[in-house]
């Protein structure tokens, strides 16, 4: 098993992996498989980084980076996903370690992970934390009523 850039075929499996986790919305879903598509599609594009652990056509997990627009060496992390049969053992933080070296390796500075305060995001959240990240800004009812956007930071 290997951490290693996003190939056209990896679009499918990741797309079922994001489904399979029961975390995120269909529209949620949809927004992944965009940015996915621009990175397919446009590969000379330096907005987003994608980078898949797996073998072959199976993928365990997968993250999305990139620069944050009108910034000074910020990155966001956009989408960072495992799928549920390996949760727990170990596959997002080396997700996560990758995407950390891979963003200071660009001279960036501070990492941003936006995610929501519902329930199903507990683990997320958990993820983060665990992982040194510290919780910077919640916004109150930011995507709806009783939801609110939860801002995580991790300075490198």
């Amino acid at each position: 098993m290997s951490i290693r850039p996003l190939r056209r075929e990896d679009r499918e499996p990741i797309r079922q992996l994001l489904i399979e986790t029961g975390v995120f919305t269909e529209e949620e879903v949809g927004i992944a498989l965009e940015l996915i598509d621009v990175v397919l599609d446009k590969p000379d594009q330096k907005d987003y980084i994608i980078n898949v652990y797996g073998e072959g056509n199976e993928i365990l997990g997968y993250y999305c980076v990139g620069p944050t627009p009108a910034t000074q060496s910020t990155f966001d992390l956009y989408w960072i996903a495992t799928t549920p049969s390996m949760h727990g053992k170990g596959i997002g933080s080396k997700l996560d370690g990758h995407a950390l070296s891979l963003i200071a390796s660009k001279g960036g500075r501070l990492v941003i992970a936006e995610t929501s305060s519902q329930p199903r995001y507990d683990k997320t959240r958990k993820f983060y934390i665990a992982r040194g990240y510290t919780e910077l800004a919640r916004i109150s009812d930011y995507y709806r009523m009783g939801d609110d956007l939860i801002v995580y930071g991790k300075y490198l």
